[in-house]
């Protein structure tokens, strides 16, 4: 890559950051074409023309700050005209000519799906958002928020804690942390998955940042769900962006005297998929399947054709677990049976697709 391009298309871009409809005409232009090949150059022949038509100045500052962070290990920059550039994201309406990467940059062409909610969510909420998280990167999904507080950082805390990937999308420079309050989950998302923003070096988190922020979030993901969100909200916003780019909207109902559910029953209500466990999500993705979920599906298989059906002690030990999450210990203390009974007839009940561990130690009952 021509440093001295890369620096010109750098400070272009941070003087006109303030001019995204313009630059949207550019993104259209550059990142739809089908011969995917570097088009820096041209990038910033564009660029130029449009600073000049707007009697702008390049913004080099910002531009070498860039640079001088691209040195360091795992940063990274895309532009739209990039051969690696995510196709998934290259797809919408409005991709962003700029993309500034910490982590691993091959994270964002993995599948993926947004998990988005309030700020202000209720506990019950961010359980689920964890929980499902978890469930999605067990399946080899990777979990896409902002990083905002409540929702987003239960959902990227569900994606670490079961050892997967994922990917949260700034409203504000890369070199930047907002809310300053998640240093240290943006530090473990950038180890084992990607922060990625838009904004040029030093942008700070404005409130119009954070629509542009969501268009991206839904852009670079197959589906997004919705926890818990007011009707009026950022959540919304990034489902609208989801059905504008055609991609799956999923929301997890909950009660009608709750405002914070009114905007997930809207969305239901405009047709998107009633969601309360990950089997809902992945059902609606029929050409995605995991090469957890198929070697899961022959170990099942498997183990039907060894052991046959589930005893009567089995299922009546699935009954006294009921829907919720249950332990070894719940089990034992309702049964009476021994840790070493229980432990053998939950790892039965496993293998034949009927319980599913998760990642507290506790176990769920499929549907």
């Amino acid at each position: 890559m021509d440093i001295a391009t890369l620096r010109a298309v750098l400070a272009l871009h941070a003087a006109l950051s303030g001019a995204p409809k313009h630059l949207a005409e550019i993104s259209r232009d550059l990142g739809t074409t089908s011969n995917r090949v570097d088009r820096l150059p041209e990038l910033g022949n564009r660029l130029a023309a449009l600073a000049g038509r707007r009697a702008v100045a390049p913004l080099w500052k910002p531009a070498d700050r860039a640079l001088e962070w691209l040195s360091a290990s795992r940063c990274s920059v895309l532009t739209v005209c990039d051969p690696a550039y995510p196709q998934m994201l290259a797809q919408i309406a409005a991709p962003p000519l700029v993309l500034f990467l910490l982590g691993n940059p091959s994270v964002l062409t993995a599948p993926q799906i947004a998990i988005v909610g309030s700020r202000k969510a209720s506990r019950s909420a961010c359980d689920f958002a964890h929980d499902i998280a978890a469930d999605l990167v067990a399946r080899d999904v990777t979990v896409t928020s902002g990083m905002a507080i409540g929702v987003d950082a239960a959902a990227h805390r569900g994606a670490l804690d079961a050892a997967g990937q994922t990917v949260a999308v700034l409203g504000c420079g890369i070199d930047r942390v907002y809310p300053a309050r998640h240093h240290k989950l943006a530090n473990e998302i950038a180890k084992h998955g990607s922060i990625v923003s838009e904004f040029p070096f030093g942008a700070p988190p404005l409130r119009h940042h954070f629509p542009q922020r969501n268009r991206l979030i839904a852009g670079m993901s197959m589906g997004t769900l919705v926890v818990e969100a007011a009707e009026r909200s950022g959540s919304i916003s990034t489902a609208m962006h989801a059905l504008e780019q055609g991609r799956e909207v999923f929301a997890v109902p909950g009660s009608i005297h709750n405002p914070l559910t009114a905007g997930c029953h809207a969305l239901i209500g405009q047709g998107a998929k009633l969601t309360v466990s990950v089997d809902d999500v992945i059902d609606e993705l029929p050409n995605f399947v995991s090469s957890k979920v198929a070697a899961k599906a022959q170990l099942q298989t498997t183990s039907a054709a060894i052991g046959g059906a589930v005893s009567i002690a089995q299922t009546k030990l699935l009954d006294a677990g009921g829907w919720e999450p249950f332990s070894i210990d719940n089990l034992v203390a309702v049964t009476g049976l021994t840790v070493q009974e229980v432990s053998s007839m939950l790892l039965a009940l496993e293998l034949a697709g009927m319980i599913e561990p998760r990642t507290n130690g506790t176990y769920l009952r499929v549907r």
